[in-house]
């Protein structure tokens, strides 16, 4: 114990939470609580029948779960490898690229939305590049399409994957893999069973963000995607600005909530299982 140390009483303690329970209930339960009752306007379950009795909002969600898990999964194979790297890279050099992966997150999304824009519309540098080059005599459609969705959506969130990993790649002690390698475990095995399971709550905590997100994203769908690549919340965002039909907003957006909840609280059970399994061997 250091003599810094500070004890509070009971009541001093729930003063000192008091501000933040009042942030918390005014910026974030309050307006929950009000979409998820303007969700059962009229006291009926209308809208959500709506959804699940309409094939298009369904297949949208369905969309949306597919994107977010594919472009988890982009996150995943692109950034372990950085983050790896990272991991193994002196002090100084390790700042230097933590800093360039920091970079796009200072840059604006809408900025990079649009970056993807130029790059694979119809005349742009890709298509450029091709044409100049030989491979396509006519351009492709790269634009407006849920490739360019996905391509986009994990230039965005692949900071959000490298992170979490790197921390804890680096806060691995490296006693473990000689201790492998004095058991006679080669590279590779001691690679695959002593630095995946360690990493795996940097993989897990990296996965959720982009998950999470992904699911939420609204102004890349909109900007690379265009009508033909229509995700939750740009389906949401329709029904308010252009249809003016808040209710069913409401229960779109209910609906995306309780998906959200429920990936997290699966992704917490596959981590819990993964210790319990790590703690068997």
């Amino acid at each position: 114990m250091t003599s810094s140390a500070r004890f509070y009483s009971q009541a001093t303690s729930i003063w000192l939470a008091t501000p933040l329970m009042l942030a918390l209930l005014a910026g974030f339960v309050y307006p929950v609580a009000r979409l998820i009752a303007l969700s059962f306007s009229g006291g009926t379950l209308n809208h959500y029948r709506r959804i699940f009795t309409e094939p298009l909002h369904l297949s949208v969600l369905l969309s949306t779960v597919e994107v977010a898990a594919v472009v988890t999964m982009a996150c995943l194979a692109l950034g372990f490898p950085v983050a790896y790297l990272m991991a193994k890279l002196s002090k100084g050099l390790a700042m230097v690229t933590a800093a360039c992966v920091f970079i796009p997150l200072w840059t604006s999304i809408l900025i990079r939305s649009y970056a993807w824009v130029v790059l694979l519309q119809r005349h742009g540098l890709i298509n450029g590049l091709l044409v100049k080059s030989g491979i396509v005599d006519d351009p492709l459609k790269l634009i407006y399409t849920q490739g360019a969705v996905v391509v986009a959506m994990t230039h965005v969130l692949l900071p959000f994957m490298i992170l979490p990993i790197y921390s804890g790649l680096r806060g691995m002690s490296p006693d473990y893999l000689r201790a492998a390698r004095n058991l006679g475990a080669g590279p590779t095995r001691a690679f695959l069973e002593v630095t995946v399971p360690l990493s795996l709550p940097g993989v897990f905590a990296g996965s959720v963000m982009c998950f999470v997100l992904a699911l939420g994203f609204y102004i890349t769908p909109a900007l690379v995607g265009g009508p033909s690549s229509m995700l939750m919340a740009t389906l949401i965002g329709q029904q308010t600005t252009v249809l003016l039909d808040w209710p069913f907003a409401a229960a779109l957006s209910t609906l995306l909530l309780a998906v959200t909840v429920i990936s997290v609280l699966l992704f917490r059970r596959t981590l819990s299982f993964s210790k319990g399994l790590n703690s068997v061997h």
